[in-house]
């Protein structure tokens, strides 16, 4: 193949793995909203709270069960079958969810979303450890993965919107029907997608396929196991930010107002993954973390303690409306969560050479934090929505000790050629 061809399919491939990375974002992002108008059936608002996660946690438990199973599937038939399979489930899940208005059975809902979240368990693990290869590892590889990222918060910007635009101010008397329109979206989306991938030439990387010999376990380099409960904490802080806020705004505003706040916070970390793409071959992975880490501890604790005592005004749907300032702060959060998932995969898995596709089953393992964070954080919610952000500081201190000591590879005397 001439140095043309490699580059040209080079390209093809990253191409590819946007699109995968807009459909992760759309399915897991689709869950809370969703799962929000069956919890609104639920007559207890500390009831309605909870069952209104359960949907979002059913998607993130499928990670815990689909992570190791995944990462198998990558090393023995190679990112192109993997990325098939996973977006065929995508779809299955897709019409599971449907069914569930059909039926009027909030337990045929869950079953779509626990399906749905081994799409997007696979569709992880096949981009993640296909744009660190194609960026060529290190700062550069952890660049490829950021503008990912960027693709992959546009998507997410837009669902919540998108759901609270066609649901309206409130949930009362919503059903799963109302917002068919987005299921039916969503499985035309899968279907396109997957004839684009059947019909892309992705590049394999070189022994993809084959039977690879591992001497050890990858649970024996250190800085992959701190670097999974890392990404534990993460994915529930990414998604337990927004979907208290809207639970927070919710009784003030509106759901339609709500959600389009909380998009915002989508869209910040469209504009955090953009930057740090732009930045990212320059600034290593642990000053990056570590930075951001820190601003959102302290954006955090400063919406805690300032609660409701200061208003702000802003734009909503063409009228101004007054919000609560820990709102704008809470929102600012995904300029500073934006990097973090990059950042964490590329210092977990770096150096891990032939372990690289075993370690992506585990890490996606761990993505389960985003069901079980942000469900303990609903709990306390049910209370007091504001002092919940407690459960997120804790996980981005967490995240801090990694980028700052936990993320250095200890263990380089290992062979992990092929």
């Amino acid at each position: 193949m001439s140095k043309k061809q490699a580059d040209s399919l080079r390209i093809i491939t990253i191409v590819a793995m946007m699109f995968l990375y807009a459909m992760i974002s759309f399915v897991t992002n689709l869950a809370a909203p969703v799962g929000k108008i069956w919890g609104a059936s639920f007559d207890d608002p500390a009831q309605a709270e909870r069952m209104g996660m359960l949907g979002n946690l059913f998607n993130f438990l499928a990670y815990l069960i689909m992570g190791i199973p995944a990462g198998n599937i990558l090393a023995k038939h190679g990112y192109k079958k993997t990325a098939l399979a996973a977006i065929f489930l995508g779809f299955v899940g897709i019409c599971i969810q449907w069914l569930s208005g059909v039926f009027d059975s909030f337990f045929v809902y869950l079953g779509g979303a626990l399906v749905c979240g081994f799409c997007v368990c696979m569709l992880n693990t096949v981009v993640n450890p296909m744009l660190n290869l194609l960026g060529g590892g290190g700062n550069r590889g952890n660049q490829l993965n950021l503008v990912g990222g960027t693709i992959n918060s546009l998507s997410g910007a837009l669902t919540p919107m998108l759901v609270g635009a066609i649901i309206g101010e409130s949930l009362a008397g919503k059903e799963i029907d109302d917002v068919n329109i987005v299921l039916y979206i969503a499985m035309c989306v899968f279907a396109l997608i997957y004839l684009i991938i059947r019909v892309t030439p992705i590049a394999e990387p070189a022994g993809a396929g084959q039977q690879v010999t591992y001497e050890r376990s990858p649970w024996a380099f250190r800085h992959l196991t701190l670097g999974v409960i890392a990404i534990f904490f993460y994915v529930g802080v990414e998604v337990g930010i927004p979907a208290t806020l809207i639970s927070y705004l919710t009784p003030k505003l509106g759901f339609a107002a709500a959600g389009l706040i909380a998009g915002r916070y989508w869209v910040l970390m469209l504009v955090g993954r953009f930057v740090g793409s732009a930045i990212g071959g320059k600034v290593s992975s642990r000053v990056m973390v570590s930075v951001v880490a820190s601003i959102a501890i302290a954006l955090m604790v400063a919406a805690m303690l300032i609660g409701d005592s200061i208003m702000a005004k802003t734009i909503i749907k063409g009228q101004v409306m007054a919000v609560p300032m820990a709102s704008t702060l809470l929102v600012l959060c995904g300029l500073c969560t934006s990097v973090m998932w990059g950042c964490i995969f590329n210092m977990a898995t770096e150096g891990l050479g032939k372990y690289t596709a075993k370690a992506s089953g585990i890490f996606m393992m761990m993505v389960v934090g985003g069901g079980i964070v942000p469900y303990i954080q609903s709990a306390v919610a049910a209370h007091n929505c504001l002092l919940s952000y407690i459960v997120p500081v804790i996980g981005v201190a967490y995240i801090l000790f990694y980028a700052l000591l936990g993320s250095k590879n200890v263990n380089k005397d290992i062979k992990v050629d092929e």
